[in-house]
């Protein structure tokens, strides 16, 4: 059964990405060590469990877009690394994309997923095939937009843009890094998936199972 997308929906979307994020911590933590800093998971695991905390010590905001501004300024004032500024800019931008409405429609979830998209882009100045999280980001930007222009309901934009998300991920396996600390290895960063795109899949995906979205 689908659920409104509205603020409720949004806080425990985050509570979920909370306890997805802390579930698989130690497997982010092992990604990011093939190729980068091995502080990924600890970072994620810590800055969702202070925006869960955040969210629960006061009033459920009024808007979607509310929730998501908070969830945005806690990781960045929370999360090291690359990680807090990247994953706060995208959920700053999708806040911001969705404005004042208390619902999320199909057309709105779409443009959120596209808008968390380009602030990580503007930020992080990466492209498809750099194996980062946009390489997670930009098909499922791609699939919400496709599934809303064909009629898809909000929950099924959200499930195609998780299933889109998750195979972006797996196909940073083979890629050699362009960007980021996994770059200077050059050549020994393939055969290893992209943290961030690993995360990004977990975090959409439970954004579609909340929604009662069903994800490939």
């Amino acid at each position: 059964m689908t659920k409104p997308l509205d603020p409720r929906w949004a806080v425990l979307w985050i509570h979920e990405a909370a306890r997805v994020v802390a579930e698989n911590r130690t497997l982010l933590i092992e990604l990011d060590r093939a190729i980068g800093d091995a502080d990924h998971g600890e970072n994620m695991d810590r800055g969702f469990s202070a925006v869960v905390a955040k969210l629960d010590a006061g009033e459920v905001p009024g808007t979607p877009a509310a929730v998501l501004k908070q969830v945005a300024m806690t990781l960045m004032s929370t999360v090291g690394g690359a990680a807090g500024p990247l994953y706060g800019t995208a959920f700053l931008r999708a806040a911001t994309s969705l404005g004042d409405a208390e619902e999320i429609d199909a057309a709105a979830a779409a443009a959120m997923i596209r808008a968390a998209r380009d602030g990580i882009v503007a930020r992080g100045k990466a492209e498809v095939g750099d194996k980062t999280m946009v390489d997670a980001w930009t098909p499922a930007a791609d699939a919400a937009r496709t599934a809303a222009e064909g009629g898809a309901g909000a929950s099924d934009v959200l499930a195609e843009a998780a299933a889109a998300a998750h195979a972006g991920a797996i196909a940073t396996e083979p890629l050699i890094a362009r960007k980021g600390r996994a770059s200077y290895l050059g050549e020994r960063s393939a055969g290893h998936r992209d943290p961030g795109a690993v995360s990004t899949a977990l975090i959409l995906q439970v954004a579609a199972e909340t929604a009662g979205g069903q994800t490939a």
